[in-house]
């Protein structure tokens, strides 16, 4: 009888590790933990650029300013095949004087709290569809996106990031992102 409870629990435990890969997209793991391996080292962090196959480009595909001389430059925003959309980029401080990250790029759940410094306050707003995406979590509740980060950027310095959403529809070519501190601006989906 202990034998067939036990090869119950078991059974019962691979079934809901199998439902909670399936889930959170199973096989696709690597590829969602992919963009904060390769974070592309750009000027400024190391002061060279990166060769590898998928970086971003040198060229961003928007700028924007922000607040006490915060720069935010996207380089890439594209679908991957799990359906998920990856934003990457950087912040520079472009003014004379030190930043410090402000609380409100945490976003407000207090369940990412715990996360320390991240950019869950990024959003995605498709217009076409009426629709906000917000950063995706992972089963532990951390915002996939780049978070335990230092809270103070020097002048000229910069802070590689990225950011997973779902995608939107593949007729949506053309999303604003938000953030605290910057103003909305549109960026095209590859």
């Amino acid at each position: 009888m202990t034998t067939m409870r036990r090869t119950g629990a078991v059974a019962a435990l691979s079934a809901a590790l199998t439902l909670s890969l399936v889930a959170c997209g199973g096989d696709e793991e690597p590829k969602s933990s992919k963009p904060a391996a390769s974070a592309p080292a750009r000027a400024g962090e190391g002061g060279k650029e990166s060769a590898e196959p998928g970086a971003a480009p040198s060229e961003p595909i928007a700028t924007v300013k922000g607040d006490k001389g915060m720069e935010m430059s996207v380089f890439s925003a594209r679908r991957d095949e799990g359906g998920f959309l990856t934003v990457d980029g950087q912040f520079k401080n472009t003014g004379g004087e030190g930043f410090t990250v402000p609380v409100s790029w945490n976003g407000l759940e207090e369940s990412v709290a715990s996360t320390g410094n991240s950019m869950a306050a990024m959003t995605l707003v498709d217009s076409k569809s009426k629709k906000r995406y917000y950063v995706l979590r992972d089963t532990d509740n951390r915002p996939l996106t780049t978070y335990a980060y230092r809270s103070f950027i020097k002048p000229g310095e910069t802070l590689t990031f990225f950011a997973q959403f779902p995608a939107p529809p593949v007729t949506t070519t053309l999303v604003a992102l938000q953030f605290p501190g910057f103003p909305s601006t549109s960026i095209e989906l590859s």
